[in-house]
């Protein structure tokens, strides 16, 4: 074996959070079909899910960050996982007892949602303590391209499932990957490490976070591009499956096959990441991958049935290697750019505002929909999308993005768990 893969622990992490996530993209189409095909769920109803999904970022986003610095992170993954098998393990059982409803709906997906944002700041301080630092490009790729990988056989599963069991078998698909999952967690055997910080008031670990975002020009760049990104991403996103079930009028096995090979672009997006950092330079390849994204949102509301879904094939192709590309790209950077101690905290400071404009996002989607036209509606996602590009001139004369923070506190001595 090369690489990571002669890394026992790493190949669990992987093992564990491809399966995963295999199950959640599952369950990002299963879904929203439950509510159109099951359900018969309005637009704004079908937006709502991805709302209810990303609200708790708003909630608990800033306080998480500061708990999950404080904390051994394997525990705190162990436990979102838990919390997820049982709260997605009891969609199908509703559904088998007759009471399933979309409020059982939303309360499903923003329980997930809670149990997510921990994980997610968990998960993202854990790698580095498994790899290298000269690793890390390499462990967020083959994460970030098996990521991709789920996302290319999750809708397409996720309409088998739908075409063959019901939308609802999607849902329990994902519950079960979370169980895999908590067993391989379980089994790295590697000791971890907590960085020792003071013991200081919640709130001033929060306002340190916020400050470190807020005072550095390329975080507060990268945190403010991202929530304006996600704007058009989420609404875009949102009413996708509504476009394509409804308007276009897709079964739902064809609604998976149109995203699973959309999402083939992901896959590609990881693999040439390595080669486009090398060739130009991260900062760069970071640019042109995020200056390839922002035309192609363009191409999806020209679709039409049958043949004519191609350009949202080609549309959802080309954001999902430019994206792929992009995260993993920044997620380096920040690993090796933020002092370990304060690294949740940084994280869910640009969380916060990243992620808190998804749920409103998914309600404007749903609101636009319903008000001019899903079609429409997509137009205007896709405007803004590149209207968000020039937010990025700040790295526009860097070949690689800098290695160290501008006063970067101190590595403080790891103190073993």
């Amino acid at each position: 074996m090369k690489g990571l893969w002669g890394n026992r622990d790493f190949r669990l992490l992987w093992t564990g959070e491809t399966t995963s996530m295999l199950g959640s993209m599952v369950a990002s189409t299963a879904l929203p079909l439950v509510a159109v095909v099951t359900l018969r769920a309005s637009t704004f109803q079908v937006a709502l899910l991805t709302a209810a999904a990303w609200l708790p970022w708003l909630i608990v986003g800033l306080p998480a960050g500061a708990w999950v610095d404080r904390l051994a992170k394997r525990p705190i993954m162990l436990t979102c996982n838990t919390v997820s098998m049982a709260v997605f393990g009891s969609v199908p059982l509703a559904a088998a007892f007759g009471v399933l409803t979309m409020p059982y709906l939303l309360v499903a997906a923003t329980l997930g949602g809670f149990a997510k944002v921990f994980f997610t700041l968990a998960y993202r301080a854990y790698l580095p303590s498994l790899v290298g630092a000269d690793e890390l490009l390499e462990g967020n790729a083959k994460l970030q391209g098996s990521e991709s990988a789920t996302e290319v056989a999750g809708p397409g599963l996720a309409g088998l499932l739908a075409q063959v069991f019901g939308p609802v078998s999607g849902i329990l698909a994902d519950a079960v990957s979370f169980g895999v999952s908590v067993l391989c967690v379980r089994a790295i055997r590697g000791r971890e490490t907590v960085i020792a910080v003071e013991r200081t008031p919640l709130r001033s670990q929060i306002a340190e976070g916020l400050r470190f975002v807020t005072g550095d020009r390329y975080l507060r760049t990268l945190t403010v591009f991202g929530a304006v990104s996600n704007i058009a991403l989420t609404g875009y996103g949102s009413i996708q499956i509504v476009f394509l079930s409804r308007t276009l009028g897709a079964a739902p096995g064809l609604v998976g096959l149109v995203l699973a090979l959309g999402s083939t672009g992901g896959v590609l997006g990881a693999a040439l990441v390595g080669r486009l950092g090398a060739r130009f330079g991260a900062a760069r390849a970071f640019l042109l991958c995020e200056a390839f994204v922002a035309p192609m949102g363009l191409l999806g509301p020209l679709s039409r049935p049958g043949w004519g879904m191609v350009p949202f094939v080609l549309a959802l192709f080309g954001v999902c290697a430019g994206l792929v590309a992009s995260n993993i790209l920044t997620m380096t950077f920040r690993q090796q750019y933020c002092p370990p101690e304060l690294f949740s905290r940084i994280n869910s400071s640009a969380a916060i505002v990243n992620y808190g404009t998804i749920p409103l996002a998914g309600v404007l989607g749903g609101a636009l929909g319903e008000a001019i036209g899903v079609r429409e509606t997509l137009w205007v996602m896709a405007g803004v999308l590149i209207a968000a590009f020039p937010v990025l001139l700040p790295f526009a004369k860097l070949r690689e993005f800098p290695a160290r923070a501008e006063g970067r506190p101190p590595r403080r001595l790891p103190q073993p768990t």
